[in-house]
């Protein structure tokens, strides 16, 4: 309540100090347009006053009245009222022409109802006086902060950083712009880079295009830089890359203003100067995907998201919210991320009917009474324990949140007519070596299963790769140690894994389920595997360090439990087939025995929650391509 009754009191400050900004520009316009017509029958009489006809001055008063008037409903009208004049570039200038010309119209009309007022040299003289001063009035402040910010980074020169700006185009402008009428300089921009011969020792408001792309190391050292911008939004995935790899290596600190698709209306400000994420090294082509299918079928229907507050559950509630469903219900365990998506999702789309409801999958007669209660057409189920080290020291825990939590969503989805349901699945599922892996490929397994003896659903499991910035990524962690000093934490200098932004993965699972016929095992076109070591040095690099013992460390600690090398996405035996889109491929489901494999998630179930230390055994004897030291004789039979 007091951050509320503090933020409105921000607000109405600002709303006053606005108003008071327009009276008083209001004011300055009517002063203005009276001391020019006035300056301007002097000009007429030599400024001798007493040559004035008193008649001539008698009707200027009149006229003087009538224009002021005229001019501040002109004025409105052409929103003169309207701008931000430390911003002012050539669509006000343009208004303030088209304003001048409607208020040339009316001394014409003024002229032919009033003849003889005054001399026309005075009207000319006075129409092209208040059109100085209106522009004056409105670019000076520009004018007098650009010279007081030119001045004060001139005698401050070292407190700053020294930046090199990497485009010439209309975001550079603007950035230029911005920092120039800033109260507060972040930074002095030094010089600026283009690819485009044309603008080659041109200037930019004042700066001097030195050199392309390959200039970017070379005038590093001639203007001692601190920082490097990258300030190109549209510019190709392969280009981003290219200039991002040539800026890293310099030594210097990276940002960037957002790629063009990132950008709500195409605007570009200093606030939306960030640090280059290791995305923007990827390179990675776009994702394209047939929103129109997606939404047809997510359009006005009831949806639901098991672990809706995680990474990749949260964001498939973003994007699900985008289709205009007809109720949209968050499931989760916990309440701090549940909350959160929701009050985002209530804040973006008002008229979303959003249900946010707490409770864990494992309970059976939990899940039961929700998909009951609020008939859901589709269910994502993105529950799980996903964190491989600790589900090796948890085994149990994993059993029953991943593999029974599964199966007691599908079977409550199942007999109770929902329509669709998918797995959110992973590639540690394939021939896996650790624990959450292989309760993972369980999952799909009861998949396969639930989609054999409950044809009325379409179940089906989709399987991809870490996500960057996932809870669980490695980048987060990467971050928080650089932003400590180091040392920055490796396991095995050849690990490779295979990564895809959370909102592309996302695309890719709802496209999916819209191809499902039921039983099939996704598979997504993660792209090219990519070397954590190389992303270590990346974002080291990025961040303005070198990855050594003067920068920030890497240090090497070896592969955690249940952590292999190099993950797979698809099984040997599984096959592949295509699908419309060239990302998303298709497993063939794998026979098996249902019946038996019952006894076996009965088994599973009973063991993991008597703590069984020999689950990890019994799970081999379920998935025959997990691969573990069994502890004691036990299996299944």
């Amino acid at each position: 309540m007091a951050e509320k009754k503090k933020q409105n009191r921000i607000k109405e400050k600002k709303t006053r100090l606005y108003r008071e900004r327009q009276v008083m520009l209001i004011f300055a316009d009517g002063l203005s347009m009276v001391f020019s017509y006035f300056l301007a029958l002097l000009i007429r009489y030599d400024f001798s006053i007493k040559s004035v006809p008193e008649r001539y001055v008698n009707n200027l008063f009149s006229f003087i009245l009538f224009l002021v008037l005229a001019s501040f409903i002109v004025y409105y009208v052409f929103r003169l009222y309207h701008s931000i004049w430390r911003f002012a570039g050539v669509s006000e200038v343009n208004r303030i022409l088209k304003a001048y010309m409607a208020i040339a119209c009316l001394l014409v009309i003024y002229g032919l109802m009033m003849p003889y007022w005054v001399p026309r040299s005075v009207v000319l003289i006075g129409y092209f006086s208040s059109l100085f001063l209106c522009v004056f009035i409105r670019f000076g402040y520009r004018l007098i902060r650009y010279n007081i910010n030119l001045s004060h980074n001139k005698k401050n020169p070292d407190g700053l950083d020294h930046v090199l700006l990497v485009g010439a185009g209309q975001a550079a402008r603007t950035i230029i712009r911005e920092q120039q009428v800033s109260r507060r300089a972040e930074f002095v921009i030094r010089t600026v880079v283009d690819d485009s011969p044309r603008l080659q020792g041109r200037y930019i408001e004042g700066h001097r295009i030195e050199g392309a792309r390959e200039d970017i190391p070379r005038l590093v050292e001639e203007y001692d830089i601190d920082k490097i911008v990258f300030a190109i939004p549209s510019a190709s995935k392969k280009d981003r890359k290219d200039i991002l790899n040539i800026c890293k290596d310099t030594g210097c600190k990276v940002q960037t203003v957002p790629g063009i698709d990132q950008l709500v209306n195409g605007e570009v400000s200093i606030k939306k100067i960030r640090d280059v994420e290791i995305t923007d090294l990827l390179g990675r082509d776009e994702v394209h995907v047939n929103l129109e299918e997606i939404r047809k079928a997510i359009k006005d229907q009831v949806i639901m998201v098991t672990g809706g507050g995680g990474s990749i559950g949260s964001e498939l509630c973003r994007q699900i919210a985008a289709s205009e469903p007809k109720q949209l219900i968050i499931f989760d365990i916990y309440e701090n991320n549940a909350y959160s998506i929701e009050q985002e999702l209530k804040r973006k789309y008002p008229e979303l009917d959003v249900v946010t409801l707490i409770g864990s999958v494992r309970n059976e007669e939990r899940v039961r009474d929700v998909i009951k209660t609020y008939h859901p057409y589709i269910i994502y189920h993105a529950a799980a324990h996903k964190h491989v080290p600790l589900m090796e020291t948890s085994p149990n825990e994993a059993v029953k949140n991943n593999v029974m939590g599964t199966y007691n969503t599908a079977k409550a989805a199942a007999e109770n007519g929902v329509k669709r349901f998918l797995l959110i699945s992973t590639d540690k599922a394939v021939n896996p070596t650790s624990l959450m892996g292989a309760s993972k490929r369980i999952c799909e397994m009861i998949i396969q299963m639930m989609s054999r003896q409950y044809p009325e659903t379409v179940f089906m499991a989709v399987r991809f790769g870490n996500v960057l910035g996932s809870n669980g990524s490695v980048i987060p962690l990467f971050k928080k140690q650089i932003a400590e000093g180091g040392p920055v934490t490796v396991t095995d200098p050849e690990m490779t894994r295979y990564f895809m932004t959370i909102p592309e993965a996302v695309s890719l699972v709802l496209e999916a389920s819209y191809y499902a016929k039921g039983g099939e095992i996704f598979v997504l076109d993660m792209g090219k595997p990519v070397k954590i070591m190389d992303l270590a040095v990346n974002m080291i690099k990025l961040s303005g360090f070198t990855p050594d013992d003067d920068g920030i460390p890497i240090k090497i600690v070896g592969l955690r439990p249940g952590e292999k090398l190099y993950e797979e996405l698809l099984m040997d035996e599984e096959g592949l087939q295509k699908t419309a889109n060239d990302l998303i491929y298709i497993g063939h489901p794998i026979d098996m025995d249902d019946e038996e494999f019952m006894k076996m998630l009965k088994m599973l179930d009973e063991e993991s929650k008597q703590e069984s230390d020999d689950i990890k055994s019994l799970v081999a004897s379920v998935v025959p391509t997990y691969k573990v030291v069994a502890k004691s004789k036990k299996s299944i039979a």
